[in-house]
């Protein structure tokens, strides 16, 4: 059977996945990430991909999801919160070892193409696929062609600063970048954390506020709140700028089911129209659209792979 190979490298495991051309697992496996280990990783990943195709019987197409991008000036990983992969050529490297064509791209960029191809967003002209975890990235697909654009950082909207910010947002959360206020510090799951923290004095995890805000607990419930109203400004610039049809949500952050009524309930005062068609939904394959997304790498013709 026809099959495409997908591949999430991801700070904490690896996972590999064999795809027929109907979207059905044939096969699937994850192992830990080797940390801080560039020979180790590539080593992990040509392993499971021989295991697959001996498992399969066959080779196939290989399609990376990685955290960061490829500069289309020097072809070396940069922006990649797994450090060791900054500054290296994985997909020359990953092509060496497996002694083929690989493609490469974000890993939220597979994740709204995954949406986009047979998810959530599937017959929807635009899709803008968001992940909300440790971290926080989008991918765009238009009219199933997933964009890249000529400086390869098509969607990354976590790194623009929060929009509309009050006078004590300001300057913001320094951000890993380097710059202050970044939508990722607000939004991913430790900035939900350190802005509990600051309001309140309190450590918690993301899961912990969620629990206490449903249980009733006053300073969990104003946490979630802020929350609530970051994201439905955050969300409200893309529709101002790109006007999705959809816009789809993963992550661990996703699977807090109030966002999908909360969110939608605020935005509309930040968009620039007299009423939002825009949709707001969960991922339909959860935790497994950036694998699935960098298989459809190779089995959609029209992908922008630059």
């Amino acid at each position: 059977m026809a099959f495409s190979i997908g591949v999430d490298l991801g700070g904490t495991k690896i996972e590999v996945i064999a795809l027929a051309n109907d979207g059905a697992v044939l096969w699937q496996k994850r192992l830990a990430t080797p940390q801080g280990d560039y020979q180790g990783t590539l080593q992990a990943i040509t392993g499971l991909v021989t295991e697959l195709e001996a498992h399969c019987g066959h080779g196939a197409t290989v399609g990376v999801g990685t955290p960061g991008s490829i500069s289309p000036r020097s072809g070396m990983m940069r922006n990649s919160n797994s450090e060791c992969l900054n500054g290296q050529a994985l997909q020359r490297d990953l092509e060496q070892r497996l002694q083929r064509p690989v493609r490469l791209a974000n890993d939220a960029n597979c994740f709204a193409l995954s949406e986009a191809h047979d998810g959530a967003g599937q017959g929807m002209p635009v899709v803008f696929g968001v992940i909300l975890g440790t971290g926080t990235g989008a991918g765009i697909v238009v009219n199933g062609r997933l964009l890249v654009g000529c400086n390869g950082v098509a969607g990354e909207w976590g790194h623009n600063p929060l929009p509309w910010p009050e006078a004590n947002e300001c300057p913001g959360p320094l951000c890993y970048c380097g710059k202050c206020g970044c939508i990722e510090t607000y939004l991913s799951g430790p900035g939900l954390g350190a802005d509990h923290r600051l309001h309140t004095g309190n450590e918690c995890r993301a899961q912990d506020i969620v629990a206490g805000a449903r249980a009733g607990n006053p300073e969990c419930q104003a946490s979630l709140c802020r929350y609530w109203e970051r994201l439905a400004k955050s969300l409200a610039h893309v529709i101002n700028i790109l006007d999705p049809n959809v816009i789809v949500l993963g992550g661990g952050m996703s699977n807090i089911t109030e966002i999908y009524h909360e969110v939608p309930r605020r935005w509309a005062r930040y968009i620039f129209s007299d009423s939002v068609q825009t949709l707001l939904l969960p991922a339909a394959f959860g935790d497994a659209s950036g694998v699935r997304g960098a298989a459809w790498l190779w089995t959609r013709p029209d992908t922008d792979d630059r």
